[in-house]
């Protein structure tokens, strides 16, 4: 039997229900899912002590019951049993095809996920991982119906695990069920979940709606007869509906607003339903002519919908007796859409563009509405749905339960880094869902990751081109830096004991005496350590330094030739290019076109033959891959600001006017455009390429969060000036 939200339905009326909405479904194999899903639950009970069979065939019924396809109702039938009987995806393949096995291993997949986190910020993350898990959107659709026949038998669990069920639906299945645009489930899971989370609250609202129900009855139809006489006034066909709020609604509201239930007037809402977006506005106004609007209470979500494709126009005005009244206004098909979302995409007959922040929901549900419009077999219709909202991220699991994030492509070196810097060093692998996996493994969503590390370890040049989080490639370049900067000290401080010994003089006498200290702060190092690595990196010389510690009279026997000695007597003057290279002053630099460096960048410099010194960002590629005797420190100077071009790549709607709105921008952001360039893709999309002048990497980060604020504004890169 199959409990819906007012009925009891027998199992036959399933099949019914799916032939009046799909006379062509294929019936026998929702028969033979029923029949295999009896068989391998056989002997199994729930908690209220039903035959376990009871809940599938309930499920079954609310897909039909939303008037999905065939294979949904079937997957509703089978969706548990991969998890908690002996069958086997492999054996549902064998019987039902691949595309029902995969469906019930979505679902089993969604169902085994830990949610263990209560913070909002992991909430939405479980949310974006069961979106970008559910590729085919039905197995999100089964598994919100499964979730919502537990929530309707929910007091036969322990308290305990009320709590927790319920916490869970509230963060997690309802927000889904909203995304999708099905309200009626978002408020079912809702409201069945705050019965459980707050009883007393949830039983004190509902007496209280109880005691006032006659008295607010009587207002409803006052409301009524007036709006439908002044639409037969006018010859306006409606549909006028006078619906109580749902308790969680009032609940939120008099917490938000710190009322008490007396005080919330507005316990009723209003829809009027038309035929016809035209005829929307003109009732909006007849409204408004009966009774004084609310200031600031009207929301056009015909000319601005949702990122779920609802539509509507909100409005709120002071009704009979004063009171608040919420009024709607829709079509029958945004109607449909509103209360049904996407089980509701065949009776959408507009299949009107949407334009909205949310760009990747928008074009999704938009491709939706255009593939129903020339389709009417629901079936064929689901079949092409896929949700990739979340493309680029995967979502995996520590061992504990733990959700983390990370961009697509991330390695088990990605996740060992988000840990800590010592765990990142150390690792030699990974244990993905139990099984060993090498450094380069590529990680997907859902995977359980446990990293396996090893003393002995340590990171090299080539995991740069295993990572791709910003953490884990910064903490590699730092201690290759640091790896190499231990060398070259060594190095130094043995070229320095070499040219001590032809004078017969002891380095560590000379260290502890100060006098390398004291030559070093002549260097313009802060210590001999410091000099000791410029020697080692050849920028240096050891026996320039030497002959400033031997005495004067032996001093002036030496000839003395060395560039780098006439450059480091005296404290370098401010440099000409904003750039100042360690030991050097006013040396020839140029700036490489390849990652194009800003002042805030971390840099180093790359000793050219003929043409002075290239200044790269520290973790350029072509830098990184260099000769590493050519590479010197260096630093920006602050005292010298330079203003640096930068180019950028904008990807926009094309539309009259962004190219101005995108102007204005850079003006106010105090940048100058120095050369643009702007093409028209198709007729949706522009590009742009913009040359302008910015301060340093903060002034051009502020910039970049500026036009990806723009609306119309899809993408923001900045690239090389090569």
């Amino acid at each position: 039997m199959v409990e819906t939200t007012n009925q009891i339905v027998r199992f036959g009326e399933i099949q019914d229900m799916v032939k009046a909405y799909y006379p062509d479904a294929d019936l026998d194999l929702i028969r033979g899912a029923y029949v295999y899903s009896a068989r391998v639950h056989q002997g199994q009970t729930r908690m209220s002590g039903e035959p376990y069979l009871s809940h599938p065939v309930a499920v079954a019924g609310i897909l039909a019951q939303m008037k999905l396809d065939e294979a949904s109702v079937a997957t509703g039938l089978l969706h548990d049993t991969v998890e908690d009987t002996l069958a086997t995806t492999d054996e549902l393949e064998r019987f039902f095809g691949s595309e029902i096995a995969n469906l019930v291993d979505g679902v089993t997949k969604i169902s085994k996920i830990p949610f263990q986190s209560k913070e909002e910020r992991q909430a939405e993350n479980f949310r974006k991982m069961i979106l970008a898990m559910s590729r085919d959107i039905r197995v999100l659709l089964v598994k919100l119906a499964d979730r919502l026949h537990n929530m309707r038998t929910l007091q036969h669990m322990p308290r305990e695990s009320q709590i927790r069920i319920s916490r869970e639906t509230m963060e997690i299945y309802a927000p889904l069920a909203a995304r999708l645009g099905i309200y009626w489930l978002r408020t079912d899971l809702e409201e069945l979940a705050f019965r459980h989370l707050e009883p007393e609250r949830f039983a004190y609202i509902e007496k209280r709606l109880e005691d006032s129900l006659q008295e607010r009855q009587v207002y409803v139809n006052t409301v009524l007869s007036i709006v439908r006489e002044r639409m037969e006034k006018e010859n306006i066909k409606a549909i006028i509906k006078g619906r109580n709020k749902d308790i969680h609604s009032i609940h939120k509201k008099m917490l938000n607003q710190h009322l008490e239930f007396d005080q919330v007037h507005d316990l009723t809402a209003f829809r009027i339903i038309l035929d016809s977006v035209s005829d929307c506005y003109t009732v909006l106004g007849l409204i408004h002519s009966l009774w004084k609007p609310v200031p600031g209470r009207f929301k056009d979500y015909l000319a601005m919908p949702k990122s779920n494709g609802y539509q509507s126009l909100h409005t709120t005005v002071i009704g009979p007796e004063g009171h608040r009244i919420e009024i709607q206004i829709r079509t029958h098909e945004m109607d449909l859409i509103a209360e049904e979302g996407i089980a509701a995409h065949w009776s959408y007959k507009e299949g009107k563009s949407v334009d909205d922040e949310d760009a990747k929901v928008v074009n999704w549900l938009r491709q939706m509405m255009e593939w129903q419009q020339e389709l009417e077999d629901p079936r064929e219709f689901l079949e092409n749905v896929r949700v990739d909202l979340y493309p680029d991220e995967v979502y995996v699991f520590t061992p504990k339960g733990d959700l983390k994030e990370f961009p697509k492509g991330s390695t088990p070196l990605d996740f060992a880094y988000s840990i800590h810097s010592e765990v990142g060093h150390s690792c030699v692998g990974a244990r993905v869902n139990g099984k060993m996996v090498s450094l380069k493994h590529e990680l997907v969503t859902g995977d359980t990751v446990e990293i396996v590390t090893s003393v002995h370890q340590r990171p090299s040049k080539d995991w740069l081109k295993h990572v791709k989080t910003g953490r884990a490639r910064t903490k590699i370049r730092h201690y290759i830096m640091a790896l190499e900067k231990e060398k070259a000290i060594a190095m130094g401080r043995e070229s320095v004991e070499r040219e001590l010994k032809k004078w017969r003089l002891d380095i560590a006498r000379v260290e502890k005496d100060g006098e390398l200290l004291r030559i070093a702060q002549e260097f313009n190092f802060r210590t001999e350590t410091e000099l000791y690595a410029s020697i080692g990196y050849g920028r240096q010389s050891a026996k320039v330094l030497v002959t400033r510690l031997i005495p004067l009279h032996e001093r002036e026997k030496v000839k003395i030739e060395n560039f780098e000695e006439k450059q480091i007597k005296e404290a370098p003057p401010p440099s000409k290019s904003g750039v100042r290279v360690q030991g050097l002053s006013d040396v020839m630099v140029h700036f490489a076109k390849c990652c194009n460096p800003l002042p805030g960048d971390m840099i180093r410099g790359f000793i050219t033959r003929g043409r002075g010194v290239t200044i790269h960002e520290a973790d350029c590629p072509n830098l990184t891959e260099s000769d590493d005797k050519r590479i010197v420190d260096a630093s920006w100077d602050e005292k010298q600001a330079h203003d640096r071009m930068v180019k950028l790549v904008i990807h926009s709607v094309n539309r009259p006017g962004m190219l101005a709105t995108i102007s204005s921008v850079f003006t106010s952001n105090d940048s100058d455009i120095i050369q643009a360039n702007v093409s028209v893709i198709n007729d949706r999309e522009a590009r742009g390429f913009f040359v302008i002048k910015v301060r340093n990497v903060d002034h051009l980060t502020r910039i970049m969060h500026s036009l990806k604020r723009v609306k119309g504004v899809e993408n923001v890169e900045r690239l090389g000036m090569a």
